[in-house]
Order: C-alpha cells, then structure tokens, then sequence
C-alpha cells in the first residue's frame, strides 16, 4: 500500500452529556490535525462516516467537518456509509482517494450520537441494517437477529454458552486499560455466564454481557501519501485494505460461515504477504459475543465449528498467541456505529506506536482490523504497520 496513517484521536464512548453530532466531529477533528502536525489547509479531502438511520435530526453532516476551522473551507467532503462497517468504509474510501493521486493527505473521521434515542428508536434503527422482508419483524431488533444466529450455532455445534461468557469475560477485562471505553469494569466469567436480574437475556440465547452497549462517540485519523508521510512525525503503513461485500438476505448465504469476512481476511494476507500468525494482535467487531466466535472461525484461528477452542484455550487473550480486542472491542469499548471502524484504526496505530498504555501488546508489529457492517455483509479488514 501507498498510504500511511500519521495522526489520529478518539473521544470516549460512552452516553456523552452536552455533546453533539457537530462537537464530537469538532473536537476528534481539531486533536487529530494536532496530533499529525499539520494545518486543515493541508488536507486534500475529507471523508465521514455516520450511519445515523434516524439517530440524528440533522442528515446532512459531510460539512460540519469544516466547523472544526476555516481553513477547511472549500475542501471536497462526502459522507458514507456501509451500517456497522461506516467508519472503515471512511478509511478506505480515503485510502481509494490517496491511491488514486486525487489526494496527498486525506482525513477520514467517524461519529454517531445513539444515546438520545429512546430503546425502541434504537432498536428499529439498527435493524436497518438487516435485510427487512426477511428479519423486520424479529423481537429484539438486531439483537434478535444475532440471538437467531446463537440458536443456529448451537443446533449445529452444541451449547456454547461458557465460551461467549468467557469472550464477554475477556473482552471486558480488557476494557479495564482502555481510557476511552464506556464499560471499565472487570465484570468476570461467572457473571457474564449467569443470567440474572443485572445480565438478563435480551435475545435467544444472548444476554446484556453477550451485547455491545448503545454509545456515543467520535474517532478521526489523518492519512497521507508514503512520500508526505515521510516527513512527518510518525507514519503507520497499511500493508493491506480489502472490502468484501455480500448479500444483504441471510437466505442466500451460510451465515455461520461468515464468507464475507473470510475472503476479506483471505485476500488481505495474501496482499500483506503475512500469515495470519505473523500478526501480532486483532481488532475484531464483537458486537456480539458470538461475531466474535464465527470471526475466529472465518479468519482461519480455527475450523468452522471450533472457535470455542480458541477462547477456551486461551489464544485470543491478551497474553495469548494471537490477542484479539485488546482495547476491550466493541463489547467494552461501545459501539458508535459510524465512529466504530475508524476508533479501531485509531487504536491499532496506537498499539503499533507503542502509544496504547495500559492496553499495550508487548513487540506489537502487525496489527490486523475486521471491521463488519451487518450480518457478515459489509467485510473490512485492514493490516498496519508502523514503519516510523
């Protein structure tokens, strides 16, 4: 790849008192040009992700980027958005600018404000991102849909209850270090296994401690050109972007499968050149606790129907042969639909920066990021690499 990233910032995510869409665009954008060195006049174009889907009265944000400063002004900016995947959609499209020589510097910046919504707006606007005619109707919203896909695993593969406890467990542990995470708290394997009246079920088989909290936030990273990233002060190379997107109707796919997120991780190592054990921690989308499971699976820890082994076996913790979540993931960290990809590329440069504090993986080289819109729709997976 042609394009490195040289700057960045994050916001906590959490419910986010006296702030807006605009603020939290406003602050991540003005810490991020800081933290690069440079001046919003340097910056070729702009790229935002926000899902929104009724979070937000205001449905036209591609500009409030430039509130951040004039010097903006009259700088090409385009919203996307691509569900649970915006935010990665946001880096690669800036990355698709780079490469395309449109752009020397690009900033790619993500958001969603989910807190101000009442349960049942939250609720039906997530379930957007699904396939309606098939899954509109399903009780628990995008919750339930995931609580389906529970079900389905354990009717092929057994009751698999103690590993996505212990992935909720582990996750949450994680957390603890993560200054920018909305839940800081060690909450423990038994607690995220037994169901009570403060971890009840929310959908099939899957409780609160199975599902990402509704969260505020804003994440934004500066991009550049391997040439001007040269004479900056710290450059993280991406050594692979791929995009894999699949069809939207679960019907049509092998959901426990997960292909989409298989052949994005397929085609991103081999354009890496790495292995997937070369790769020295992941950050993967634990919406649920059992996306976290099939992502095992899917990117090749272990054969379809095994991911259990990888938790159980202590791989994926953070003193394990291949950490993943480090940060805690979405199930600690929260989840800002918009701003969740981008916070993920924020957090892996950290690490590769050795800037991630408590969070920090020992020696971290190779870090890998599966970014996931929908059921398994929208694939992104990215490969970073810190060269300076």
């Amino acid at each position: 790849m042609t394009a490195c990233i040289t700057g960045w910032a994050h916001s906590r995510f959490g419910k986010l008192e006296g702030e807006t869409v605009e603020s939290l665009i406003v602050g991540v954008v003005t810490r991020a040009l800081d933290h690069a060195g440079i001046a919003a006049a340097d910056v070729d174009e702009i790229v935002l992700g926000h899902f929104n889907a009724g979070f937000c009265d205001q449905d036209f944000t591609a500009s409030l980027v430039l509130q951040a400063s004039d010097g903006f002004r009259f700088t090409p900016a385009t919203r996307v958005e691509n569900a649970c995947a915006t935010g990665s959609a946001a880096v690669h499209t800036a990355l698709k600018t780079i490469g395309a020589g449109r752009a020397r510097i690009a900033l790619a910046v993500g958001v969603e404000q989910m807190t101000r919504s009442s349960a049942a707006e939250i609720a039906k606007n997530l379930l957007k991102a699904s396939y309606l005619p098939e899954d509109g109707n399903t009780p628990g919203g995008f919750a339930g849909v995931f609580g389906k896909i529970t079900e389905h695993y354990y009717a092929q593969y057994g009751d698999k209850t103690d590993a996505l406890a212990m992935i909720a467990a582990k996750n949450h542990r994680n957390g603890v270090g993560n200054p920018y995470a909305q839940m800081r708290k060690d909450l423990g394997f038994e607690f995220c296994r037994d169901e009570s009246e403060r971890n009840p079920r929310v959908a099939g088989p899957l409780k609160r401690t199975d599902c990402s909290p509704v969260s505020d936030g804003a994440a934004a990273i500066v991009i550049a050109d391997a040439e001007t990233a040269a004479g900056m002060r710290r450059a993280v190379a991406f050594r692979a972007a791929e995009h894999v997107q699949d069809f939207l109707p679960m019907s049509k796919r092998e959901i426990l499968k997960l292909e989409g997120c298989r052949r994005a991780w397929t085609q991103a190592l081999e354009s890496a050149s790495v292995l997937l054990g070369d790769l020295s921690f992941v950050e993967t989308h634990d919406c649920f606790t059992i996306a976290e499971l099939l992502e095992y699976e899917a990117m090749g820890l272990t054969p379809y129907g095994e991911g259990a082994r990888a938790i159980e076996a202590g791989w994926t913790a953070k003193d394990g042969k291949l950490p993943v979540n480090p940060s805690g993931g979405l199930k600690a960290k929260g989840h800002p639909i918009g701003a969740t990809g981008v916070s993920m590329h924020v957090l892996t440069a950290m690490q590769l920066c050795g800037e991630a504090g408590e969070m920090q993986i020992e020696d971290a080289t190779l870090g890998g990021i599966f970014n996931m819109g929908g059921a398994g729709v929208a694939n992104y997976v990215s490969i970073l690499e810190r060269t300076r």
